[in-house]
């Protein structure tokens, strides 16, 4: 027989002194949480008497209402075990819920399917990864709004740290995803908002340092003895050129068209797909070279410049073939450049990412202005080219710190 009881979760306290009362439902050992919809402070709730006591304003309206949800609840536990001898605690919680807190994982899909078409498809796709990383986890799809507590995301960030071995910024992204979805069913005025226990986790970052190439490994990159016309050759060209083409990223890079690029300026001009807005911009000797070595003649102004994207139909069939055909050249150029890394004995991981990295932290060092570099990187914020100047600047305390004495 399950037994129901009023309790007041004075541990989620919100800043105004204000908790949660929930139903407790003890079935079998096991224990579920209901949402009675109502926030008290700990001097007005009588636990032994489990009423709201007469210094809150409205104790007998909400008396009144919540002996009728206890009644209700008991009359559905009653009739739930007289049909269903062996029902779970969950069918119970179910059952006594009604329509009242949706189920989490419903809910989260059913928004993800909703903004597919208003963001990019690896937004989405990454969306969908990270809460059926979090169900994974918990084991079920029967969770509410209401199931995922302070507690429990805490355990979820430990599994992340101790079993998955997920850094910082790895459980700060999964967290935030989940983060997103309460926002959500909040605006949408599904849950109340006092169910969001998210504002007691603190979220950390990495404290990641951003790797870069030098003017010397630049060099020994470019004169590294590989096979003409080979895969690796190909990743390298494009890895250079990006480093001399204002830090284009892997995307922007294999898409680049003919119509993308005016000879006669040596200027590229064409829409980044991050962020949607047109760029445009002179490229010096290094990147016009590497453009020559693949420009052919007789072709479509729509026609992509690197030997990257072979079937250009397919190709822009959908953002969701897109997304995945870019990654799997992603993985492929990243695991050429990784290799060329070895080789070159760098003391980190080489993928095509760093170019940027090296675009802009070399731009810096040669003197290029800070305003210059965000704009030929196509930074919302100057904040964020800000990072490579912090770079700029430790690489200089170093150097003071070994050569000066």
């Amino acid at each position: 027989m399950a037994s129901i009881k009023l309790i007041l979760r004075t541990h989620q306290a919100d800043q105004t002194g204000h908790s949660p009362l929930y139903i407790r439902i003890i079935k079998d050992r096991k224990t579920k949480f209901i949402t009675a919809g109502v926030k008290l402070k700990e001097n007005e709730w009588d636990e032994v008497k489990q009423k709201v006591k007469k210094n809150h304003p409205n104790s007998a309206r909400m008396n009144a209402s919540l002996s009728q949800k206890i009644a209700d609840a008991e009359a559905q536990v009653a009739d739930m075990e007289r049909k269903i001898k062996t029902v779970s605690i969950k069918k119970l919680k179910e059952a006594i819920k009604g329509k009242e807190v949706p189920n989490f994982f419903k809910y989260a899909e059913a928004r993800c399917e909703k903004i597919k078409g208003s963001v990019s498809y690896g937004t989405y796709k990454n969306y969908t990864l990270y809460i059926k990383k979090f169900e994974k986890y918990v084991g079920t799809r029967d969770v509410y709004f209401d199931d995922i507590t302070v507690s429990v995301l805490k355990d979820y960030m430990a599994h992340m740290g101790n079993v998955l071995k997920n850094g910082a910024t790895t459980q700060r992204y999964s967290v935030m995803i989940l983060a997103i979805m309460f926002k959500e069913a909040i605006k949408e005025d599904i849950i109340p908002e006092y169910m969001y226990p998210f504002s007691k986790l603190t979220l950390k970052k990495d404290t990641e340092k951003r790797v870069f190439l030098n003017k010397e490994q630049i060099e020994k990159l470019t004169n590294l003895d590989l096979k003409e016309g080979k895969k690796a050759d190909l990743w390298r060209d494009l890895f250079i050129f990006s480093i001399y083409a204002g830090g284009l990223r892997f995307s922007d890079v294999i898409e680049l068209q003919y119509s993308n690029y005016n000879e006669e300026e040596q200027r590229i001009k064409k829409v980044i797909r991050k962020t949607g807005r047109l760029h445009q911009f002179k490229i010096g000797k290094v990147a016009i070279d590497i453009l020559n070595k693949y420009i052919k003649k007789d072709v479509q102004h729509d026609d992509y410049i690197f030997p990257i994207i072979t079937d250009k139909k397919m190709y822009n069939t959908n953002e969701e073939t897109r997304y995945f055909i870019s990654s799997r050249e992603n993985h492929s150029a990243n695991f050429q450049l990784n290799r060329m890394g070895t080789m070159l004995k760098l003391p980190f991981s080489l993928s095509f990412h760093l170019s940027r990295h090296s675009f802009a932290t070399n731009a810096l060092n040669n003197g290029m202005r800070i305003e210059h570099v965000s704009k030929l990187m196509d930074h919302t914020n100057i904040s964020t080219t800000q990072i490579y100047a912090k770079i700029i600047s430790e690489e200089l305390d170093k150097a003071v710190d070994n050569y000066i004495y």
